[in-house]
């Protein structure tokens, strides 16, 4: 039973009888034979009152399993850590996994409903249905997509816009005629505005409508009717998702009831509150994936950053396009390792040091078990505030206050002992100048 080193398949089942109702990732699927026994081990532990969760294969690969509401198995299986150090230890494996888990199921839940997947009566209608949820979950299951962090942390990506304050204000206008308080702008797949509704909805249901969003763009169409289900606030009555495409790269939706037509909004709405707003919009989409207005000056050593609004649950990040390597460093990560490494660096300071907020709602028997700790950590009363880690090809630094979490990638060239000054300028930096 191998995949390929560092690829992941996911394994779809009904939880009852085992049958399989799709599997996605990896190119070179698992034997029917494997994803039968996988299936068999979890049952008869089942039978005996163990919960089998995870394990670990001799090549270094991981399965977890996960069952929800009874009625539908997932399984992810890990081939094991890539070569050349991009892999993780077992433990920050089986949270990236786990995290997996909960967003495919939440992403089944939004687009198809909890009633329809925790009744499965009908097992090939229900593998029909489930077609239209590919999309989306091999949008999760993409490990290189750049600049999107949600999927991980389970925050909000944002946008800090330079005019922030008159997009809020063509937001919550457009929403309101739509007779919706639930409204978001979109730059670059990640949030620019938004009403304090579309803040109040559960932070994965945040994060799952950003990727919807991101998958409906993608399909190059200019506006779209979309039912959705929210997986914590309504999992069984299906809303409206209206999207309009405003500017290549920029979009608004709403989520409504039964009023406004989309022609209706199209025609008399979008073109009334987004005309005027034309070169604001344009200005946002000059930040680009620096993600940062231009009035954040940030330090020429900072290669990469991630800063979190821990009472938010917002989320910032950005990898520097260009940079001037000192003649000392060796050659820098490309932009995509960067984002690599920044994700594991983040995997490694929450599972060993820095405190997750975990805002997820499942049943007792469902909720997984809290072990991601470094075991040393457990033994004190304290929560650790500051680490860092000194890489082979840069320098990882993380940062933990009452309010934010900020994780940087520099330079090896950067003095080990200057790493938490390069982290307190770049926080005060941001939050001084943006407010985040």
């Amino acid at each position: 039973m191998m995949l390929q080193d560092g690829s992941t398949q996911l394994l779809c089942l009904t939880a009852s009888s085992g049958v399989p109702l799709f599997t996605r990732g990896a190119s070179k699927q698992l034997p029917f034979s494997v994803i039968g026994s996988l299936n068999g081990v979890h049952m008869f532990g089942g039978g005996q009152r163990v919960l089998l969760s995870s394990c670990e294969t001799e090549r270094g690969g991981k399965v977890v399993w996960r069952v929800f509401q009874d009625s539908v198995m997932l399984i992810a299986v890990n081939g094991g850590h890539q070569a050349g150090g991009g892999g993780g230890s077992s433990k920050e494996e089986e949270l990236h996994l786990r995290r997996l888990l909960e967003n495919v199921w939440n992403c089944m839940v939004l687009v198809l409903g909890q009633d329809e997947l925790a009744s499965a009566r009908n097992v090939e209608r229900l593998k029909r249905d489930l077609r239209s949820c590919f999309g989306l979950i091999d949008q999760l299951l993409e490990e290189r997509q750049e600049g999107i962090m949600g999927n991980l942390t389970h925050c909000a990506d944002c946008l800090l816009p330079p005019n922030p304050a008159a997009l809020q204000e063509a937001v919550e206008g457009f929403t309101q005629a739509a007779d919706s308080e639930f409204g978001c702008l979109m730059v670059h797949g990640r949030i620019a505005a938004a009403t304090e509704k579309w803040w109040r909805l559960a932070p994965q249901e945040v994060v799952l409508l950003s990727a919807l969003m991101r998958s409906l763009s993608a399909s190059g169409s200019s506006s779209c009717d979309y039912p959705v289900f929210l997986p914590q606030g309504s999992p069984t009555v299906a809303h409206r998702l209206l999207r309009f495409q405003l500017l290549p790269g920029a979009d608004v939706c709403v989520l409504c009831g039964p009023t406004p037509s989309l022609r209706r909004a199209e025609s008399g709405l979008v073109g009334r509150f987004w005309s005027p707003m034309v070169e604001t919009l344009r200005g946002c989409l000059a930040v680009g994936e620096r993600c940062l207005p231009g009035s954040v000056s940030l330090r020429p050593d900072v290669l990469a950053l991630l800063l979190i609004n821990r009472e938010t649950r917002r989320s910032v990040s950005c990898v520097r396009s260009s940079t001037h390597p000192q003649p000392s460093d060796p050659a820098l990560p490309s932009k995509t390792r960067c984002w690599e490494l920044l994700k594991l660096f983040y995997i490694f300071s929450t599972t060993r040091y820095f405190s997750q907020e975990e805002t997820l709602c499942v049943s007792p028997e469902e909720k997984p078990q809290r072990g991601n700790t470094e075991d040393f950590a457990l033994g004190f009363s304290h929560q650790p505030l500051q680490c860092y880690l000194v890489g082979e090809e840069c320098k990882c630094f993380g940062l933990q206050t009452p309010q934010h979490q900020l994780f940087l990638l520099t330079p090896l060239s950067v003095p080990t002992f200057a790493l938490r000054t390069v982290a307190t300028q770049t926080l005060s930096a941001i939050t001084g100048n943006t407010g985040f």
